[in-house]
C-alpha cells in the first residue's frame, strides 16, 4: 500500500515551490490533495504537473471570502482532512524608511491574518489525529534588514502555532511549523529584477549559511510530512530547515 493511501490533504499555497513539491510527494504515495494558488499561470502549471489526483483551486490567501470558499469546497470534495498545510506567504523586502501602510498590511494579511483564519475555518474538518503545519521563516528569529514586517508577521504565525496547538489538543489535532531558510524555489526571480542582483544576493546568502548552499523544495516537503504524519508526540513546535542558519 502507498504510504499516504486514503489521506486527504489541503495545501494553501500549493501551486509552486515548497507547496507544489509537498503535493507531488503526497500524490506519489497515494494521497488526494487540494491545492490553492493565485496566479493563473501557476494554477495551469500545477494542473499539468499534479494530474487528476489533485484539485487545483484559485484562491487569494489574504481574502477571508476566498478562505470561506475554499472551506466550502473542501467540505464538498473531502468532507474530512488529515493534513492542512498552510504555506501561502511572500516577502516584500523593504527598508524601514520605505515601509508604507500598504506594505505593512500586505505582509500581515498574507503571512499572519490569512493563515490564522484558514486554520479557524478548516480545523473543524480535520480528523482526530490529524495535523496542521504552518510555514514560518528563519526571518522570525533573525534580524534581517529589510524584513521587519515580514519577519514580524512570521513571528506572529509562530506564536499562533503554539496557541492553536493548545486549543486543538481536545480534538487530538497537532499544530506545528516548518521554518525554511533560503530555499531554491525561484523566488529570487520575483523579488530581484536583474540577474546581477540575484547573483549577488545568492552569493552573499550562501556565504552566511553554515551548510554553504540553498535548500530545496523537496527538503521542505520531507520536513512537512515528518511533522504531519511521523512526529506523533510533537505539537506546538517549529522545525528549522535552514542549513543551520538560525542555530549555529
Amino acid at each position: 500500500m502507498a504510504r499516504y493511501q486514503d489521506k486527504q490533504v489541503v495545501i494553501l499555497g500549493g501551486t509552486s515551490g515548497m507547496g507544489l513539491s509537498t503535493a507531488k510527494m503526497l500524490i506519489d504515495e497515494g494521497a488526494r490533495v487540494l491545492v490553492t494558488g493565485r496566479s493563473q499561470a501557476g494554477l495551469d502549471s500545477a494542473k499539468q504537473e499534479l494530474g487528476t489526483s489533485a484539485l487545483v483551486v484559485s484562491s487569494d490567501a489574504r481574502s477571508l471570502t476566498d478562505i470561506d470558499a475554499v472551506a466550502a469546497r473542501v467540505k464538498t470534495e473531502f468532507d474530512t482532512v488529515d493534513l492542512l498545510f498552510v504555506n501561502a506567504g511572500f516577502s516584500i523586502p523593504t527598508p524601514l524608511g520605505s515601509v508604507t501602510e500598504a506594505v505593512y498590511d500586505e505582509m500581515f494579511n498574507l503571512n499572519a491574518k490569512g493563515p490564522f483564519f484558514a486554520v479557524q475555518k478548516l480545523a473543524p474538518m480535520i480528523n482526530r489525529g490529524g495535523s496542521v503545519v504552518l510555514t514560518t521563516s528563519v526571518a522570525n528569529v533573525k534580524g534581517l534588514p529589510g524584513q521587519a514586517t515580514y519577519g514580524a508577521a512570521k513571528a506572529a504565525l509562530r506564536s499562533f502555532a503554539r496557541v492553536l496547538a493548545a486549543e486543538l489538543l481536545p480534538q487530538e489535532i497537532r499544530v506545528n511549523a516548518v521554518s525554511p531558510g533560503p530555499i531554491d524555489t525561484g523566488i529570487l526571480d520575483k523579488v530581484f529584477p536583474t540577474e546581477e542582483m540575484r547573483t549577488q544576493v545568492k552569493a552573499h546568502t550562501v556565504g552566511i549559511i553554515p551548510m554553504k548552499r540553498f535548500g530545496t523544495s523537496k527538503e521542505i516537503a520531507k520536513a512537512v510530512l515528518f511533522l504531519a504524519f511521523e512526529a506523533t508526540f510533537t505539537t506546538g513546535a517549529e522545525l528549522p530547515v535552514d542549513g543551520g542558519w538560525s542555530q549555529l
